[in-house]
């Protein structure tokens, strides 16, 4: 039987909950149709899992806009898929000028978006941009490679970097106190 301490204290931690500021997280790659939703659909997955969905708003977006309006390449579904995370309600769009300012973190998959999104960025908001496997060391690696031009296995490989840094980033931000 709850107490009416215990009451309380819920109704305080969930009003906590609803009025916290979330933090806002963009994923970036080139055609938002592979790497960057699934980075998005990954993340999004592993904050619900851990009962975090509503500190979180997530998103993804690429550099060009080869795609817009598109749902995820159907390889990227579906090796999301069999893992239990559905990517098909997500769509393409484009970076804009205004994601600089509305999200706290934008994370890219190479390079190249990198150099893409710092030219574009205000310089007082370009410490926002970070290659996304910053946050999974271990890895060697800097770049989430682009499976687009490949088979099935380059979207398994994209997925299992994408887990890891995910994993490292959810970290980051609790070890630094801002989640």
């Amino acid at each position: 039987m709850p107490t009416e301490y215990s009451l309380q204290f819920s109704v305080n931690y969930s009003k906590n909950l609803t009025t916290m500021r979330k933090i806002k997280v963009l994923f970036v790659c080139m055609g938002n149709i592979c790497r960057s939703p699934t980075a998005e659909g990954v993340f999004s997955h592993l904050v619900s899992t851990r009962n975090l969905a509503e500190r979180f708003q997530i998103d993804s977006a690429g550099t060009h806009a080869y795609h817009v309006g598109d749902a995820p390449d159907l390889r990227a579904q579906k090796a999301a898929r069999d893992r239990g995370i559905e990517l098909k309600h997500l769509r393409a769009r484009k970076v804009v000028s205004a994601d600089f300012e509305a999200f706290d973190h934008i994370l890219v998959m190479d390079d190249e978006n990198h150099a893409v999104l710092k030219e574009a960025c205000p310089i007082d908001l370009s410490h926002k941009i970070r290659h996304f496997l910053d946050y999974a060391p271990h890895l060697n690696q800097r770049e989430v490679p682009d499976p687009y031009y490949g088979g099935s296995y380059g979207f398994e490989r994209v997925l299992d970097m994408v887990e890891e840094a995910s994993a490292g980033f959810l970290q980051a931000l609790q070890q630094t106190g801002d989640l």
